[in-house]
């Protein structure tokens, strides 16, 4: 049976062509049955990109799946959303990488860096990439047709229609690449399900990969001092995973089983600071063993949340409601009295304290001046000053081990507190001042960088987003 025109029996694109300001030659596009062909063009990204794209103007929340070939150095095919069909617009793309790992790759904005997204799993052939409102993320299918999501999104607006389809791309001359069953959906405006992912950024590349996904709300990562595990909380508990993923496993924490967000390490790794409600039903800090044991109570009054350590172990900062004020405090890891660093504005808040790797700084955030800025201030209380003056509402800023960087997580200026389930961002701001740099964005929020999480190489840094998805 020769080749058909895949636009004349039962069409589901609506056109082809080489997107690039100049073709270099022409666009060739098979289709034998259900498996389609077309030929490679040369890069995906960048101002000299040229690749092949076929598609299907679609609005609303919808979705594209194929099968596709493993990506390979020759080229590759992927699922493609763009804002429209000029060379340099926002767009994502979802391919294989080899062995079958999916990985999102988007750009925001016409000429912008390319920001990465790599599945935790792999073995796939089948994958889907969504658009639920202004987020793009993926799904790959099982093997009795059930879609499930890879883990983690990427905030994406487009206004009113877009263009959905399959690009073709290659490194070689001629190359031709394939998918097959290409198939459409309208999705359904259903978002019950919150899946959350726990996610690793590199700082040298912004690629994000997804360690660990679940069904269960997961909270606020640390990373282990010898660089190979997470600790994170869900349920009132604490779990342990590696940092390359595997299964979660349970921290015993005693008689504290409603620990909260606000829990970290040792510098020396050998302690476990939690804050935890089971004693008195408010927020307490204890310190137990970190491979696991009784807790040992270190603050009194309540309620109390951890939120660092001094870099020599001996103090723990946190931030505490006191006769109905709060303010940042210290306190001997030891135990004993507890010293008030900050005094918040009347009705207002200071929290997420976090020390600076010399100790000369506790970092925390305040709403002292309207908005919720980040701001520092000496151990001992003087020397307050602010840090950021944007229009972001800003919290939890979290020094690299090196020194060098803040990592911060950034509210639109029309949100209050710190919520969970909203439009946010990662941003990086350079310790010595400076302009913060946009990392990620995603959904997400209360629980996704409350504690310290930097790798203690400072390379990296874990987080954990959350994404609205439909029942299956």
């Amino acid at each position: 049976m020769p080749d058909q025109d895949p636009f004349l029996t039962d069409p589901p694109f609506e056109g082809h062509r080489i997107l690039a300001t100049t073709a270099p030659h022409a666009a060739v596009l098979h289709r034998r049955g259900d498996r389609w062909t077309l030929s490679g063009s040369g890069r995906l990204w960048g101002g000299d990109a040229r690749f092949h794209y076929v598609w299907k103007k679609v609005s609303g929340d919808f979705a594209l799946a194929a099968s596709l070939p493993e990506g390979s150095p020759a080229g590759s095919a992927g699922l493609m959303i763009r804002e429209s069909l000029q060379v340099a617009c926002s767009a994502a793309a979802a391919y294989l990488l080899p062995g079958g790992r999916p990985v999102l790759q988007t750009c925001d904005t016409p000429g912008a860096e390319t920001r990465e997204l790599l599945a935790g799993s792999t073995g796939h052939r089948r994958i889907r990439i969504e658009r639920r409102g202004s987020y793009i993320s993926m799904s790959t299918a099982a093997d009795d047709g059930t879609w499930a999501p890879t883990g983690g999104s990427i905030l994406l607006p487009f206004k009113g229609s877009f263009y959905l389809g399959v690009a073709a791309w290659e490194c070689g001359e001629g190359a031709t690449l394939g998918f097959s069953a290409p198939e459409f959906f309208e999705l359904s405006p259903g978002s019950d399900r919150l899946v959350c992912a726990l996610e690793v950024m590199e700082l040298d590349t912004l690629r994000r990969r997804v360690v660990y996904q679940t069904d269960q709300h997961i909270e606020a990562p640390n990373w282990s001092r010898d660089g190979a595990s997470l600790v994170f909380n869900g349920g009132g508990r604490l779990f342990r995973i590696g940092q390359g993923g595997g299964a979660p496993r349970p921290i015993d924490t005693g008689f504290a089983v409603r620990c909260n967000n606000d829990h970290g390490l040792s510098p020396d790794g050998s302690l476990l600071a939690i804050s935890d409600h089971s004693e008195e039903g408010h927020s307490l800090i204890y310190v137990l063993p970190s491979s696991g044991g009784a807790p040992r109570r270190v603050t009194r009054p309540g309620p109390s949340y951890w939120h660092g350590w001094s870099p020599d172990g001996s103090t723990l900062a946190y931030c505490a409601q006191r006769d109905g004020v709060f303010g940042i405090f210290t306190i001997p890891a030891a135990g004993g009295d507890e010293r008030r660093v900050t005094t918040a504005a009347a009705g207002g808040l200071d929290d997420g304290p976090d020390y600076s790797p010399d100790g000369r700084w506790i970092y925390f955030n305040s709403d002292r001046t309207g908005r919720m800025q980040i701001w520092r201030v000496h151990p001992d209380g003087k020397g307050l000053e602010q840090v950021t003056f944007d229009a972001y509402n800003n919290w939890f800023a979290h020094p690299s081990p090196d020194g060098r960087h803040l990592v911060l997580l950034s509210y639109e200026p029309d949100v209050a507190g710190h919520p969970p389930n909203k439009d946010v961002r990662l941003r990086l701001l350079p310790s010595a001042g400076g302009e913060p740099r946009v990392l990620a964005c995603f959904f997400g929020g209360q629980g996704t960088i409350n504690v310290p999480s930097w790798s203690p190489d400072s390379k990296q840094f874990a987080y954990v987003t959350y994404q609205l998805f439909p029942k299956a």
